[in-house]
C-alpha cells in the first residue's frame, strides 16, 4: 500500500483503471499504487494577468488595455475533466469581455470614469467559465494606455491648465497688493499724523538715511 498526504489547500482525484473513484480531502490516505493514478489540484486563489491588447473604442480610438482577474478552482473534477487547458479558456474569456466593454464606450467616458471599463467584466467572465469548475472573484482593467499623439495632447492640456492657474494666482496676489496700497494711502490721507509717526520710526533706525524736503515746511 502507498500513502499520500493531501494539504489543506489541495484536493486529490483518485482514478483507478482510468475511472474516478473518489476525491481525497486534506489528510493522509492509503491507496493501491499499482492501478491508481492521482491528480492533485491546487485550490488557492490565483491571479491571471492579461497584458496590454490593442482595442478600439466606440468612437474609433485605439487604446491599449491590461486586465487582471482573481480566481480559484471551485470544482476539481470539472476543472480537470471539462477542458484540456481551462486556464486558457479563462484567459480568452477575459480578453473577449474587455474587448466588448471597451467597444461600447467612447474614449472620453473611459478616461473620465475608469471604473466604467471594469463594469460587468466579472459576471461576463464567470458565465463563460462556470462549466470549467472555475470561480471568478474579480476582473478589472488595471491599465489604460493612450496612443502617443493623444498622450502628448493630454500633457499639453495639463500644462496649459497649470499655467493658467499660476497666472490666476499671480493676478490675485497683485490685486491684493494694490488693495493694500490703496488702503494705506487712504488711511494716511485721513490721518496725516500717522505719516509723521512713521517718518520718526524710520529716522530712529541708524542704518537708514532720511532726506527731508525743506519745501515741505515752507508754509
Amino acid at each position: 500500500m502507498a500513502h499520500v498526504t493531501v494539504m489543506e489547500w489541495q484536493r486529490v482525484l483518485m482514478y483507478v483503471d482510468g475511472q474516478l473513484r473518489r476525491v481525497l480531502d486534506p489528510g493522509r490516505h492509503r491507496y493501491r499504487a499499482r492501478r491508481t493514478t492521482l491528480v492533485t489540484v491546487d485550490l488557492r486563489p490565483r491571479l491571471l494577468n492579461v497584458p496590454g491588447q490593442e482595442l478600439i473604442t466606440t468612437d474609433g480610438v485605439s487604446v491599449r488595455v491590461t486586465v487582471t482577474a482573481r480566481w480559484q478552482v471551485a470544482d476539481p473534477v470539472a476543472y480537470t475533466g471539462a477542458a484540456t487547458a481551462p486556464d486558457q479558456f479563462l484567459y480568452a474569456a477575459a480578453q473577449e469581455a474587455v474587448r466588448d466593454r471597451v467597444a461600447g464606450l467612447p474614449l472620453e467616458a473611459a478616461l473620465a470614469e475608469r471604473s466604467l471599463l471594469s463594469e460587468g467584466l466579472t459576471e461576463s467572465v464567470q458565465a463563460a467559465v462556470r462549466e470549467l469548475g472555475i470561480e471568478v472573484f474579480d476582473v478589472r482593467v488595471r491599465d489604460l494606455m493612450l496612443p502617443g499623439e493623444l498622450r502628448r495632447a493630454a500633457m499639453d492640456v495639463v500644462v496649459a491648465r497649470e499655467r493658467g492657474r499660476a497666472a490666476l494666482e499671480e493676478a490675485r496676489a497683485e490685486a491684493a497688493a494694490l488693495r493694500s496700497l490703496a488702503n494705506t494711502a487712504r488711511l494716511l490721507e485721513e490721518h496725516p499724523s500717522l505719516l509723521r509717526l512713521r517718518t520718526l520710526q524710520v529716522a530712529a533706525d541708524r542704518q537708514t538715511t532720511l532726506v527731508l524736503d525743506p519745501r515741505a515746511h515752507a508754509d
